[in-house]
């Protein structure tokens, strides 16, 4: 088959193929230079060098502490804390999780400093976060997560209805936005489906503990389904979550992921334990 061809299976893009031929990069078959058009055989050895990406130049590095939990060359996972957005905003152009990367990918002087975030955590959800460090890796661990197969575990206290938590339910139910505020959302009949499924690990008098996985993405998800189900997440002002038990912020961490390494094939399982705000309230 064509040499484009063959890099279209293995997950190369038309805009990262038009990179490699337009911006510097190279095609090489059996340690030859190749064309697109070059045909391959089964047995031939193929390599793509990619163009250094360099970096966003308004992205604004911060020094702030980086809690680095797995690194190579393709990956980078860390552990966020409460209160610190995952990307800028117009009005908030520093102090993210993306700042403290681009200083972290500064500091040891990386060619590719672009920085690609594959799993966003709302300001004040804690946890696991993965970032890609280029974008071919970008694009790979993108097409896991459509297809499911980088899966993302999450970990929330809730109350109120909880004595009709089953053991295990998927809650299905579309969400979109609520129309009376431009962050809020809510669930109905003409929102994007949503797909939510827990398991109940542990009940108090007025906590549930439950293990959560996600299915689909959207804004808000877990805290949307879980409020719509009569057991708003602890601490979660903006969907009536209880704000007397000690913790004033959605007490939701992203507690493990898995997924495929995407050039070596191997399986990664990371998980990151409780803040020290949740384990109180489950310890109490």
């Amino acid at each position: 088959m064509k040499l484009k061809v063959f890099l279209k299976e293995q997950g190369v893009s038309k805009k990262l193929l038009a990179k490699v031929k337009f911006q510097g990069g190279l095609l090489y078959v059996n340690n030859e230079i190749r064309n697109t058009l070059f045909e391959v055989s089964q047995g031939d050895l193929v390599t793509m060098i990619i163009p250094d990406e360099g970096e966003h130049e308004t992205l604004l590095p911060d020094d702030s502490f980086l809690d680095v939990v797995y690194e190579d060359e393709h990956l980078l996972v860390v552990n966020k804390p409460n209160g610190v957005a995952s990307i800028p905003a117009q009005y908030h152009p520093k102090g993210t999780m993306a700042n403290r990367v681009k200083h972290h990918y500064n500091k040891h002087q990386y060619v590719d400093r672009v920085v690609h975030v594959v799993t966003r955590l709302d300001r004040d959800t804690t946890g696991l976060m993965l970032f890609a460090k280029h974008g071919f890796a970008h694009a790979m661990l993108d097409k896991q997560l459509r297809s499911g197969e980088l899966k993302k575990y999450y970990t929330a206290l809730v109350s109120g209805k909880i004595e009709q938590l089953e053991e295990f339910a998927r809650i299905d139910l579309p969400i979109g936005r609520d129309m009376t505020s431009i962050i809020k959302r809510q669930v109905t009949e003409d929102g994007q489906q949503a797909v939510t499924d827990y398991w109940l690990e542990k009940k108090t008098n007025k906590v549930a503990f439950v293990r959560i996985q996600l299915h689909t993405g959207r804004t808000h998800q877990i805290r949307v389904h879980f409020s719509a189900i009569g057991c708003p997440l602890l601490g979660d002002s903006m969907y009536d979550g209880n704000m007397h038990l000690g913790i004033e912020r959605q007490a939701l961490h992203c507690t493990r992921l898995e997924l495929k390494h995407p050039f070596t094939g191997e399986k990664i399982v990371l998980e990151q334990e409780l803040p020290e705000d949740m384990r109180a309230l489950l310890n109490d």
